[in-house]
């Protein structure tokens, strides 16, 4: 795995979210993950469930997921009944039978690519198996420009409480360079729209770093974001995994991208000057207008609830077990129009591995409840992680006052970086996708 030791971006992945890597998962182990599907759950694990909607207008330059462009209609339809299958097939197997989703997450890819009639004849298959309508949480992500207002209501309607919208950046010369495929004016359209429509909460992410980002602009599109006054602001820092297609011209020495320290410096001024508007840290991406407010999906994944995750490529974790479907549309569709689960590759997790693994998600938050893994896992973080705590302290990136392991701000800010210390020995130093 890639991490910048150096300051310089390169290619590679950087953000963590999960363990361990997922170049351990392989093909051969998908039978664990056939069986834990037929066994019954322990009481009290929660459960969500995510529907990978894997089509876009474009494909930005630095995207790493399995996305597909220039799709036809004829092509889609035949992609939703097949996730449709999917669910179906899950409904049938005791671990996801009678459990009721805590949370759900329409993921992309685009969603919001998917016209009214389609999502609608997609959200009726799924209903007749699986619902949702007591889930604390119903995520939708969207793309500006493919939103109109009847669209936004019809999203609505389905039971969405928590709109994302993809916005990245304001500038549109900076969007163009990086492949996105909507402009700005979209933006502030959708928005209004989405306000009308009456989403619960309504998040804004943006990308420090992109291809052409400037110190002016970059505090232009916080002031932008700002006064769009969002419940929650996600900020990612720009990374270059090896299947992006920057990544290509970044390692020919075609490119030129912000070094770590300087998309730091951006993202904590953007903490900065949302804190002077009365938004608090939530994670190491995101603010929040209301300290309350909570992000299900994120806070459930993080403390060990198990996910269902339908669609071609997507990842669930089930009863410790880590899976992925198969890669690839076409093989997808084919598996589940024979009537079998498309699994691709799995990993039988450990319970040491499934400690570290809410461990370094939860540093994520920027602090770390020692107590809640000595409950749990009969694990005393402090001695288990004694030299990584010693260093970070020496750092200046980590301060303990008795009840909670805290990150400083420079700590949260190079969170994902601090993490690999934390894995086994195995898999320090491994390539991570």
């Amino acid at each position: 795995m890639t991490t910048p030791l150096s300051e310089e971006t390169e290619v590679g992945s950087y953000f963590i979210s999960n363990y361990p890597p997922y170049s351990f998962w392989r093909p051969e182990l998908v039978d664990s993950a056939a069986a834990v599907l037929r066994q019954t759950p322990p009481a009290g694990v929660p459960i969500g469930l995510y529907l990978h909607i894997p089509f876009c207008r474009k494909r930005c330059k630095f995207c790493y997921f399995r996305v597909y462009t220039e799709k036809n209609s004829k092509q889609v339809e035949r992609y939703m009944a097949a996730l449709a299958r999917e669910v179906e097939l899950y409904s049938q197997h005791p671990v996801l039978a009678s459990r009721p989703f805590r949370f759900a997450y329409f993921g992309g890819g685009t969603p919001s690519f998917l016209s009214e009639k389609q999502l609608s004849s997609l959200v009726d298959r799924l209903r007749e198996f699986v619902s949702w309508d007591d889930a604390e949480e119903v995520t939708f992500e969207c793309e500006p420009g493919t939103l109109t207002a009847r669209k936004l209501k019809a999203i609505r309607d389905i039971g969405v409480t928590r709109l994302s919208l993809g916005v990245e950046n304001f500038n549109d010369d900076i969007l163009a360079e990086n492949g996105r495929a909507h402009r700005s004016p979209e933006v502030l359209t959708a928005y209004d729209w989405a306000r009308d429509a009456g989403f619960p909460q309504i998040n804004i992410d943006l990308i420090a770093g992109m291809v052409g980002e400037t110190e002016e602009n970059w505090h232009a599109c916080v002031e932008k974001a700002l006064a769009l006054s969002p419940d929650s602001l996600t900020v990612y820092q720009m990374e270059l995994p090896y299947n992006a297609v920057y990544a290509g011209s970044l390692q020919g020495g075609e490119l030129n991208v912000a070094d770590w320290k300087t998309k730091r410096r951006w993202v904590g001024e953007a903490f900065d000057r949302f804190e002077q508007a009365g938004y608090s840290v939530s994670s190491a991406y995101t603010m929040v207008k209301d300290a309350d407010v909570q992000f299900v999906y994120r806070d459930a994944l993080w403390h060990g609830a198990d996910m269902v995750g339908a669609g071609v490529a997507s990842f669930s974790h089930v009863g410790g077990i880590h899976y992925q479907n198969i890669d690839g549309l076409d093989p997808y569709v084919e598996r589940l129009e024979r009537g079998e689960l498309p699994l691709g590759r799995a990993l039988d997790v450990t319970s040491h591995q499934l400690m570290i693994r809410e461990f370094i998600l939860q540093l994520k938050l920027g602090r770390i409840v020692p107590s809640y893994f000595h409950a749990k896992f009969g694990v005393d973080v402090r001695v288990e992680f004694q030299s990584q705590f010693t260093d970070l302290k020496n750092r200046g990136l980590l301060q303990d006052d008795g009840e909670l392991l805290r990150l400083s701000r420079n700590g949260v800010l190079r969170v994902d970086s601090l993490l690999p210390p934390f894995f086994e020995s195995e898999h320090q130093g491994a390539r991570y996708t």
